[in-house]
């Protein structure tokens, strides 16, 4: 006999392995929102749904805390789980046709700073965009309750114009919140809060421009956005490799480039962390004069390794350090901060000023409650949970349907990147998984592979965006934002993808 529930009709043979709670979180969430379970109505008790499925109650128990971290639902005592609000019924992409164009023009080899806007806009039935945390799981209530104290306290005059280095509350918080996760100390005087690692750039440009720094060197790979970002400030980033140990220091000291932009905590893309003799030469580098600029944008995401402290903790006046919460909670917040040394820090300031009085006190002061009550904290918890089962997924479908690509970068962060550097099986592909799959024959590029991916309804980064250099060709994959079944069907589109343009 099928274990199955009378509630919704669901049955648990309908479930992938490993999503169970994903799956029902789906199905609960498309309920609510086309109003099969309408705004007042209430869910099943947890055990009782558990046992009509034949699940553990654990769960039930995560899809409901899903739907709740959403404010869709909440628990109401002995009155049960009550629907709060209803999300918008999403539209169903139908699938692209096997013959549908491929947007190339999508994914030129030289990217303009229009790119991601581009690719933002364009359709996708699941999209595998790197750098993006699970969206879904924003924890509205935590929010919500957040943002109630801090109108009950807030006075008249904290909605006046304030500190364009920030909201007092929030830069004590950011101090505490760097001291004990990235062993930073710092005084809350000397944070600066930003519109995100983006704008930190922009005002560093600013400031550093003056002293004669306009050449900033960066990883290669590296970030494409990181690279135009400072390229649109008229700052020139000469590419410093990258190995299996982090930035070459040699290569970057024989350059001349008096300050560098690297993410030693975990490099993007490739993902490896800049080792104990490299961080030593790092450090030699900037005593003698060179300025870093680290980028610490997902550190506290790690799964299979300890923590790696930030550079910041060992050379305060040397290092810029930048940080923001868009991995943590939502890109859309736009909040990030900045520390700099001090004699660069009247400039970074003005520049701030000048840039837009400083950021809007209200999200800042619930962050700060946020942090200062515990709830970042464990949100974080529960999203590094979430994201190994979703990384696990990912190199398992990677395993089943591209068993040829290299995984790079799995022990922490939100993506993985894949090279695709061996041969192709000779010969017709068939329709079974590709073995030992290439690129570098001449005839096809990881961004024509990322455009064809892309017509099928899967939305990927070419790993050539990020290259200055020549690199093996590859993909960068997010993997946070997406359920272990989206996981696995995306991938075995690229595969699909790989396989038609191999026979072209």
């Amino acid at each position: 006999m099928t274990a199955g529930s009378d509630f919704l009709h669901l049955t648990i043979t309908d479930a992938p392995p490993g999503g169970r709670a994903d799956w029902l979180a789906g199905r609960l969430r498309q309920a609510i929102a086309d109003g099969r379970v309408p705004v007042g109505g209430r869910l099943p008790a947890t055990r009782v749904l558990a046992a009509d499925l034949g699940v553990s109650r654990g769960v039930v128990t995560e899809a409901y805390q899903r739907l709740t971290e959403e404010g869709h639902v909440t628990g109401r005592g002995r009155a049960g789980t009550v629907v709060v609000a209803a999300p918008p019924a999403p539209a169903t992409p139908a699938p692209a046709p096997a013959a549908a164009p491929v947007p190339t023009a999508l994914f030129p080899p030289a990217p303009g700073s229009d790119i991601f806007d581009a690719v933002r806009a364009a359709s996708a039935t699941i999209d595998l965009t790197p750098g993006v945390p699970d969206l879904a799981a924003f924890p509205r209530a935590d929010w919500l309750r957040a943002e109630r104290a801090v109108l009950r306290h807030l006075a008249a005059a904290d909605l006046g114009y304030g500190d364009p280095c920030g909201a007092p509350a929030l830069r004590r918080a950011v101090a505490a919140w760097l001291a004990r996760s990235r062993g930073i100390a710092v005084d809350p005087g000397e944070v600066i809060i930003v519109a995100g690692v983006s704008q930190a750039l922009g005002l560093l440009a600013q400031a550093l421009g003056p002293t004669g720094i306009d050449r900033i060197a960066v990883e290669d790979p590296g970030s494409l956005g990181v690279r135009q970002h400072l390229n649109n400030w008229r700052v020139d980033t000469p590419p410093i490799a990258v190995d299996d140990a982090g930035l070459l220091v040699d290569e970057l000291a024989a350059s001349g480039v008096p300050a560098v932009m690297l993410t030693p905590a975990h490099q993007f893309p490739t993902g490896v962390v800049l080792d104990g003799d490299r961080r030593r030469q790092l450090v030699e580098w900037a005593r003698s004069g060179g300025l870093i600029i680290e980028d610490d944008y997902d550190a506290e995401h790690r799964y299979d390794r300890p923590p790696v402290p930030a550079l910041r903790g060992l050379l305060p006046e040397q290092v810029c350090y930048a940080g923001s919460v868009s991995k943590l909670l939502a890109p859309a917040l736009r909040v990030g901060w900045l520390l700099v040394p001090a004699r660069h820090r009247e400039a970074v300031v003005a520049a701030k000023r000048n840039a837009d009085l400083g950021n809007a006190v209200l999200p800042q002061l619930v962050l700060a409650e946020l942090m200062t009550s515990g709830a970042l904290e464990r949100q974080l918890r529960l999203l590094r949970r979430r994201h190994i089962r979703r990384r696990d997924a990912m190199i398992a479908a990677l395993t089943r349907h591209l068993p040829g690509a290299t995984v790079h970068g799995a022990a922490a962060g939100l993506h993985l990147m894949i090279t695709l550097d061996g041969d192709l099986t000779d010969g017709d592909l068939t329709d079974g998984d590709l073995t030992d799959g290439d690129l570098t024959d001449g005839e096809l590029t990881d961004g024509e592979l990322a455009a064809a991916t892309l017509a099928r309804g899967v939305k990927v980064q070419p790993l050539s965006w990020h290259c200055q250099r020549p690199y093996p060709p590859g993909l960068v994959l997010g993997y946070a934002a997406r359920t272990a079944t989206e996981i696995e069907d995306g991938v075995a589109t690229i595969a699909s993808a790989l396989r038609q343009l191999r026979k072209r």
